[in-house]
C-alpha cells in the first residue's frame, strides 16, 4: 500500500561549487508543516553524514516508492523562515548572475549573528528499556538521570579524553539508552574587545622564566601603558598574536574581554523634511524623479553632478516624499567612513526611522539593525554595499551615492556588483534607482547616453559657488631646480599662506607606511613578504616591516635576505613619512593623518572627521578615504601628493579610477563660501588623464576612455569575465588553470550555438602569490548572456570535478578587477 510523504529539497552549507545544487531529503511526518521553504534544517550530507545545516527550497508531496534511498532531515532550525519570497529569489539570482553555491548568496544575505553553527550532542532517551545493562553501565546512567542542566550533562558524556568513558556510551548507544542528536544555534555573542596586562604574579615577582626578544617587548610595551588592546599590543611590538598566547601560557600576562561600546544613532527629530531649500537646479532633478515614486513602474536615473552640487539634499527630499507615501528607502554608501556624517545629517530629519548596517557594527548591532528593518520598525536603511540586502518590504527609493566606486563590487563569493543587485530589488519592488556620482562608471554613463538610464545633470556648484581653481605643479622642474623634497615650491607657499588665513587644508598621498620599498645596494632587490610576491612597506612607528596585503609583520633585516648585501637602503614616500615631514617644515601645524594603520578603534573615521571639522586641526592627510563624499566648510587647500603610479596599476580601469580619485578629492575644497584652490603635484604633467582631471573635464574624459575602449574592446563595448585559480602550489595551480581553458575549449566543441569569445591566459595575476596561495587568471572577454553564463557554469563544474583541480581553487568574476 503506498502512502504519501514530503521531500524537501534543501540547498546545503560548505558545498564545492561544482557538486552543489539542491538537494532532496525525506521529511519525517513529525517534522511537517506548511511554509517551510526559507526555513534552516539540520541533514546528514555526504559519505560521513556529517551534519551540516541547509536551507529549504521548496517541499513536495510524494509516494513511498520515490522516498527510497533518501536521508531524513534531523532538525528545522526555524520557527518562521528566515527567508522570504524575495530573499529566496535574490539567492537564485546570486547563484545565477555571480557562479557562486547556494550557501554563499545566503551567507552575503544573513548578518553573521543569524547564521547557525551545528552542535552535535548525546541525548538521553526517554522510557528506554534498561534490562541487561551491566553494573558498570547502570552505574553510569544514574550519574546522566542525576543530571541538574544541559551543561551538566554534555560534561558528562564528553568522550574525548576517556576511553573507559567512551567504550561505556558507545554501548550505551548501541542499546538505544542515549543517542546522538544536531541541533544548530546562532551564533550570537556581543561584541567584545580582547585586551591584555600583566598577571599579579609577574609583578609581584612571583614568576621566574625567561623571555624571547619578542616577549620581552610585549611585557616592555604593558610595564609602560598597563593595559592595551591585544591587536595595539602586537602592531607597537611588531609580533603576533602567538607570542601574546605564548606569555598568557607562561603566566606573564593575562588576555581578557571587555564589551565593545554599541555606536549611538542619534534619534531625535531636529529639522522637518519639509525644511529643506532646493535651488533650481536641485529642484528640476526632483520634479524628474518625484513623479515616478507614486508608480510601481521600476524606473532608473543617473545622477550627474559636480561635487558640491548639493546632490545629499536632493536625497533628503525625495527621501522624505518615498516615506510620505508609506515605502521604504535604501540608501547606500561606498565606504564605512562616510556612514557617520550622513546618518547624523539624516537623523536630525528622520529621527528612528533609520537603521544603519556595514561591516564595523557588533554582531549584535548588525543583528539589532537586521531586525528592525525586517520587522518593519525601521523604514529608512543606510549602509554600505551589505546593506543591497536589506530585508526592507515595498522599497520606493534605492539611492547608491559615488555611484563610481570600487568599493561597490565584491571581491569574494559572491562576487556581485551592488548596482546590479540593486535593480535586480527595484524590478521586484516597481522602485526607482538612483545612482549619484559626481565621477559615474564609464558604463553607468555609457548607458544613460543610450537611455537605458534617464540622465540627470547638476553643473553648478550649490549656491553658485564656484569650483576650486586647480594648479599643476611639474615635479620635473621642481627635481631641476635643486627641490628633491616631495613638497613643491608652489605647495609648501599655499600651506604658509592657508596656516596664516586660519584655513584648513588637505592633502592626499595614497600609499600607507613610511618608506614604501627597501632595496639592496647590491643586487636591487627588495625585502618581499615572505608570504606575498609583494615588497614590505617600513612603518616608522613600530621600526618594522608591514606586508599591506596579508598584514605580517617582521623586523627590520639587518643584510639583503637574497644576497647577504649589507647595505640596504629606504626608498618611497608614504603617508607616516609626509606627517614627520609636514610637522618639520610647520611645527605650528596641527596635523591629523587619516589611513588604515590610524582609524583601527571603532569610533576612529566620526571621531577625527568631527574633530577636524570643528578645526581642532589645521592640515589633514591621508589616503583615498578622505577623498570622497566628506564636506569641511573650511578647507580652501586641496593638494595630490602623488598619483602618477595609479595610472600604471595594469587594470583597464586604472585611467577612470585615477581621474575620480583626483576630481573627488579635488572637489573636497571651497564648499563653505570661501574659494577653494588645488594644487596637482605630477611628473606627468601632459599625460591627458591628469590634464583632463585638472580642468575637472568629465565630459572630455569619457570621449577619450570611451573612444580608447572601443578600439581595445573593454567595458561598455563588451563583458569581462575573469577566471582566477588560487592554490598553495605554483605547478598545481599552472596546471589547474590549463586545464580549465582545456575544458571551455571541450565544452564549447559540444555548444549547439556559437557566440563571442576571446580567452587571454592562463598567465600569473600581477602579484603571483598573495597570502601563501598562488593566483593564476585567465581574462575572458564576452557577452553576459544567459547563454555564456550557462556555458561558464557548466566549464566551472566540468573543471572542478577533474583530478588535475583538486588542490585548486578556481572563482569565476564577472567584471571584476584585472589589476593586481
Amino acid at each position: 500500500m503506498k502512502f504519501q510523504q514530503y521531500v524537501a529539497a534543501v540547498a546545503v552549507e560548505s558545498a564545492a561549487y561544482a557538486f552543489d545544487k539542491a538537494f532532496h531529503y525525506l521529511l519525517p511526518s513529525e517534522l511537517y508543516r506548511q511554509h517551510l521553504e526559507g526555513c534552516r534544517v539540520v541533514v546528514p550530507f555526504g559519505r560521513g553524514n556529517q551534519k551540516r545545516v541547509g536551507i529549504v527550497l521548496s517541499v513536495s508531496e510524494t509516494d513511498g516508492e520515490d522516498c527510497k534511498g533518501l536521508k531524513k532531515i534531523l532538525s528545522i532550525a526555524d520557527t518562521a523562515p528566515i527567508l522570504n519570497e524575495e530573499q529566496l529569489l535574490l539567492m537564485h539570482w546570486l547563484k545565477e548572475n555571480t557562479f557562486c553555491s547556494y550557501y554563499d548568496a545566503i551567507r552575503a544575505m544573513l548578518p553573521a549573528a543569524l547564521q547557525l553553527r551545528v552542535q552535535e550532542r548525546y541525548e538521553l532517551v526517554q522510557n528506554a528499556d534498561t534490562d541487561g545493562l551491566s553494573q558498570e553501565e547502570q552505574q553510569f546512567l544514574q550519574y546522566l538521570y542525576r543530571a541538574r542542566n544541559r551543561k551538566e550533562l554534555d560534561m558528562l558524556l564528553d568522550v574525548q579524553e576517556s576511553p573507559q568513558k567512551k567504550r561505556i556510551v558507545d554501548s550505551l548507544t548501541a542499546a538505544g539508552i542515549i543517542r546522538m542528536a544536531a541541533d544548530a544555534g546562532e551564533r550570537m555573542k556581543g561584541k567584545t574587545v580582547r585586551m591584555v596586562r600583566l598577571s599579579e604574579r609577574f609583578t609581584e615577582g612571583n614568576l621566574c622564566c625567561s623571555f624571547t626578544v619578542k616577549q620581552q617587548q610585549v611585557v616592555n610595551a604593558l610595564q609602560e601603558y598597563g593595559s592595551l588592546e591585544e591587536k595595539e599590543v602586537c602592531y607597537l611590538c611588531g609580533v603576533t598574536a602567538a607570542v601574546v598566547q605564548r606569555l598568557e601560557k607562561n603566566g606573564a600576562v593575562i588576555r581578557y574581554d571587555v564589551p565593545a561600546e554599541d555606536e549611538d544613532i542619534p534619534c531625535s527629530v531636529q529639522h522637518s523634511p519639509q525644511e529643506i531649500k532646493l535651488s533650481e537646479q536641485q529642484q528640476a532633478v526632483f520634479d524628474q524623479v518625484a513623479p515616478h515614486l507614486e508608480t510601481q513602474e521600476p524606473q532608473c536615473f543617473l545622477l550627474h553632478g559636480v561635487t558640491g552640487s548639493g546632490k545629499t539634499s536632493v536625497f533628503e527630499a525625495l527621501i522624505a516624499r518615498t516615506l510620505s507615501l508609506g515605502k521604504t528607502v535604501l540608501m547606500l554608501l561606498p565606504e564605512i567612513g562616510l556612514t557617520p556624517q550622513t546618518v547624523k545629517r539624516f537623523s536630525a530629519r528622520f529621527g528612528d526611522r533609520i537603521a544603519v548596517m556595514h561591516s564595523s557594527l557588533s554582531l549584535g548591532e548588525r543583528k539589532r539593525s537586521y531586525e528592525r528593518v525586517r520587522s518593519g520598525r525601521a523604514d529608512l536603511v543606510i549602509g554600505t554595499r551589505s546593506a543591497v540586502f536589506a530585508p526592507l518590504q515595498n522599497i520606493g527609493l534605492i539611492i547608491m551615492d559615488e555611484e563610481g566606486e570600487r568599493s561597490y563590487k565584491s571581491d569574494a563569493a559572491p562576487r556581485f556588483d551592488t548596482i546590479q543587485v540593486a535593480r535586480y530589488r527595484c524590478r521586484i519592488h516597481g522602485a526607482v534607482l538612483l545612482p549619484a556620482s559626481a565621477t559615474p562608471t564609464l558604463e553607468s554613463y555609457y548607458f544613460a547616453q543610450k537611455d537605458v538610464y534617464h540622465l540627470l545633470e547638476m553643473t553648478q556648484r550649490y549656491g553658485d559657488a564656484p569650483l576650486p581653481s586647480v594648479e599643476v605643479a611639474d615635479m620635473n622642474e621642481e627635481r631641476m631646480q635643486g627641490n628633491d623634497t616631495e613638497f613643491s615650491t608652489i605647495l609648501t607657499q599655499a600651506l604658509e599662506e592657508n596656516l596664516k588665513r586660519g584655513e584648513q587644508s588637505i592633502l592626499l598621498l595614497n600609499r600607507r607606511g613610511y618608506h614604501t620599498i627597501i632595496s639592496c645596494c647590491t643586487c636591487n632587490q627588495p625585502v618581499y613578504c615572505k608570504n606575498c610576491s609583494v615588497p614590505m612597506t617600513y612603518h616608522k612607528s613600530d621600526g618594522n616591516l608591514h606586508c599591506h596585503y596579508c598584514g605580517s609583520i617582521q623586523r627590520m633585516p639587518e643584510q639583503c635576505p637574497t644576497c647577504h648585501g649589507e647595505h640596504l637602503r629606504k626608498m618611497g614616500f608614504g603617508t607616516q613619512r609626509l606627517e614627520d615631514e609636514l610637522a618639520a617644515r610647520f611645527p605650528q601645524a596641527r596635523i591629523l593623518r587619516m589611513d588604515a594603520d590610524t582609524t583601527t578603534s571603532r569610533f576612529a573615521y566620526e571621531k577625527s572627521f568631527e574633530a577636524f571639522k570643528n578645526g581642532e586641526y589645521d592640515i589633514m592627510l591621508g589616503t583615498q578615504m578622505i577623498g570622497k563624499g566628506l564636506d569641511f566648510p573650511n578647507v580652501t587647500l586641496v593638494g595630490v601628493m602623488s598619483v602618477d603610479k595609479a595610472l600604471f596599476s595594469g587594470d583597464f580601469r586604472s585611467y577612470e579610477r585615477t581621474f575620480a580619485l583626483i576630481t573627488q578629492v579635488v572637489g573636497r575644497g571651497g564648499r563653505g563660501g570661501k574659494p577653494g584652490r588645488a594644487i596637482l603635484q605630477t611628473f606627468l604633467p601632459d599625460h591627458y588623464v591628469l590634464r583632463l582631471a585638472a580642468q575637472q573635464d568629465y565630459h572630455g574624459f569619457v570621449r577619450e576612455e570611451l573612444a580608447i575602449r572601443k578600439q581595445l574592446l573593454f567595458p561598455p563595448f563588451c563583458d569581462v569575465c575573469v577566471i582566477g585559480v588560487t592554490g598553495e602550489s605554483e605547478a598545481e595551480v599552472q596546471t589547474g588553470a590549463e586545464k580549465f581553458v582545456a575544458c571551455m575549449k571541450e565544452e564549447l566543441t559540444v555548444q549547439k550555438e556559437s557566440f563571442p569569445l576571446r580567452v587571454l591566459g592562463p598567465v600569473p595575476c600581477t602579484y603571483g602569490k598573495i597570502n601563501g596561495k598562488y593566483r593564476y587568471r585567465i581574462i575572458i572577454k564576452c557577452k553576459n548572456t544567459q547563454q555564456f553564463r550557462n556555458f561558464m557554469r557548466d566549464v566551472l563544474k566540468n573543471a572542478g570535478s577533474v583530478r588535475e583541480t583538486a588542490r585548486v581553487h578556481i572563482y569565476a568574476d564577472m567584471n571584476g578587477s584585472i589589476g593586481i
